[in-house]
C-alpha cells in the first residue's frame, strides 16, 4: 500500500491509501521486461554454447546417449587434420577481406546518403532490402547469377567484350571463394552503412561547418574529423561483422557446400558436415568453438579500442 496526501485549497488535507502497482516499482518492473530476453540468451545461447564446449571433450556420436571424456584429443585430432587447416585459413580470409569491403563500402555509402538529394529516402529504403532478405532467396538468386551456363555475369562479359572463355564459378576454388565474399559483402553492408550512418548523425553538426568555413577539403574532414570520431561505433560494427562473419553457416553452405572438392569449406559448415551429416558430434562441435578463445580476446580488444576513442573524444 502506499500513503499519498491530497490538499485542495482551503480544503484540510487528506490522507488516501493507494495499493501499489508494478508501474510503481521500478526495479521489479525493470526485471520484469528483461527477463524474456534473458530467458532467451540462456535457453537458445548460452546453453547450446555449453553443450558444444562439453561435447568438444568428448567422443560422442548422434543416435547414442554415450558420454566419454577424452579430454583435448578431438582438438589434437583436427589440428593434425589437412582439411582442418584449409577450412581456418578459408574461415581467416572470408572475414578479413569480406569485412576490409564491408566496411569500405559502409563508410562511402553512409557519406553518400548523407549528403542532401532528391529521392534519398528511397535510395535508404532500397539500400536495407539485402539486409531484410531472406537469405535462402538471396543465395537461390545468386545461384542463378553464377550459374555455369547462365551466368548474367559472364553474359555482360562476353557482351562488353571482356571476356574471351568462360568462368566456372562454383567450378574453380578461387573463382567460388570470390563468389561467396561477394554475397556476403552484398549481404552485410548495408547493416554497417545503417550503423556508420547512425554515428555520423552524432557527429556535432558545429564541428562540419567549422571545418568547411576553414576551407577544409572532402579527404581532410574525412580523415581528421569523421573517421575519428566514428571510430567507436567503426569498432563495434567491425566486431560484429567479425563474430557473425567467421561463424556465419547459411551464404557458404547454401552456395557450394563446402565445395568444389571441400576448398571452400569454413570452421562452421566444416563443422556442420563432421557433427550433423558425419554424425560425430564431438568432433563436430571442437571444430565449432575452435575460434571461440581467439573471438573473445577479439571482442574484449575492439572495445578495448572502442572505449578508448570514446574517451579521447
Amino acid at each position: 500500500m502506499a500513503l499519498r496526501r491530497e490538499a485542495h485549497p482551503g480544503v484540510t488535507p487528506v490522507l488516501i491509501f493507494r495499493r501499489r502497482t508494478l508501474a510503481d516499482r521500478e526495479d521489479l518492473l525493470g526485471k520484469v521486461m528483461l527477463a524474456p530476453a534473458l530467458f532467451y540468451v540462456i535457453v537458445l545461447v548460452a546453453m547450446p554454447l555449453v553443450l558444444a564446449i562439453l561435447l568438444s571433450f568428448s567422443a560422442s556420436f548422434a543416435g547414442s546417449l554415450d558420454f566419454h571424456w577424452i579430454g583435448l584429443r578431438n582438438f589434437g585430432a583436427i589440428i593434425r587434420d589437412p582439411q582442418f587447416l584449409l577450412a581456418l585459413r578459408n574461415t581467416v580470409l572470408f572475414t578479413v577481406i569480406s569485412q576490409a569491403l564491408v566496411m569500405v563500402l559502409a563508410v562511402t555509402a553512409a557519406h553518400v546518403l548523407d549528403a542532401a538529394f532528391v529521392g534519398k529516402r528511397v535510395v535508404r529504403f532500397l539500400l536495407l532490402l539485402p539486409w531484410a532478405v531472406p537469405v535462402s532467396l538471396a543465395a537461390m538468386a545468386w545461384t542463378w547469377i553464377f550459374d555455369s551456363t547462365f551466368s548474367v555475369i559472364n553474359w555482360t562479359l562476353k557482351a562488353a567484350g571482356l571476356l574471351q572463355g568462360w568462368l566456372y564459378w562454383f567450378g574453380d576454388p578461387t573463382l567460388a571463394m570470390i563468389a561467396i565474399i561477394t554475397v556476403h559483402v552484398w549481404r552485410m553492408f548495408p547493416f554497417a552503412t545503417v550503423i556508420v550512418l547512425a554515428g555520423m548523425s552524432s557527429i556535432p553538426q558545429d564541428i562540419r561547418e567549422a571545418a568547411v568555413v576553414d576551407g577544409a577539403s572532402f579527404w581532410r574532414r574525412l580523415f581528421q574529423i569523421n573517421l575519428p570520431l566514428l571510430l567507436p561505433i567503426v569498432t563495434v560494427s567491425v566486431l560484429f561483422g567479425v563474430v557473425f562473419t567467421s561463424t556465419d553457416l547459411g551464404v557458404v553452405w547454401l552456395l557450394t557446400r563446402g565445395g568444389p572438392y571441400n576448398s571452400t569449406h569454413v570452421l562452421s559448415t566444416l563443422a556442420f558436415q563432421r557433427g550433423i551429416l558425419g554424425a560425430n558430434l564431438g568432433q563436430g562441435a571442437s571444430i565449432a568453438v575452435f575460434l571461440l578463445p581467439f573471438l573473445m580476446l577479439a571482442a574484449v580488444g575492439m572495445l578495448r579500442v572502442a572505449r578508448r576513442a570514446e574517451v579521447g573524444s
